[in-house]
């Protein structure tokens, strides 16, 4: 806030925080459309990906902490790196899925700005 905003100019600066802290505080409720289908896939499609980007960060631990605590033992790294090596194909396929679905929807399904 400079010396010279108004405290309209100020407000309107302020808006994304201020909407912020009074939904974070539980003072405000904004609502987001959910109401079709595209939006609610959208969303279980992200918590998909977020959960599975949370599993593939576990088994990476996972694997590296096996790894590490092998002590020579050559059964164990193994084990470790064909975790470490299951998760990052597993990572590659479910984006090369998602990329592959979202640009086949481009075509399928048509956005508000390719509608005439």
């Amino acid at each position: 806030m400079g010396l010279a905003d108004t405290p309209a100019e100020s407000k309107a600066k302020n808006y994304g925080l201020d909407v912020t802290a009074k939904e974070g505080m539980g003072i405000e409720k904004t609502t987001i459309d959910s109401s079709n289908l595209p939006t609610t896939i959208g969303k279980v499609v992200g918590a998909v990906l977020s959960f599975l980007g949370v599993a593939f960060f576990v088994l990476i631990i996972y694997g590296g902490y096996t790894w590490m605590f092998s002590m020579g033992n050559e059964q164990t790294a193994t084990k470790a790196k064909d975790i470490i090596i299951a998760a990052v194909i597993g990572l590659v396929i479910v984006l090369a899925a998602y990329a592959i679905t979202s640009y086949i929807g481009t075509f399928v399904v048509p956005s508000a700005t390719t509608a005439g």
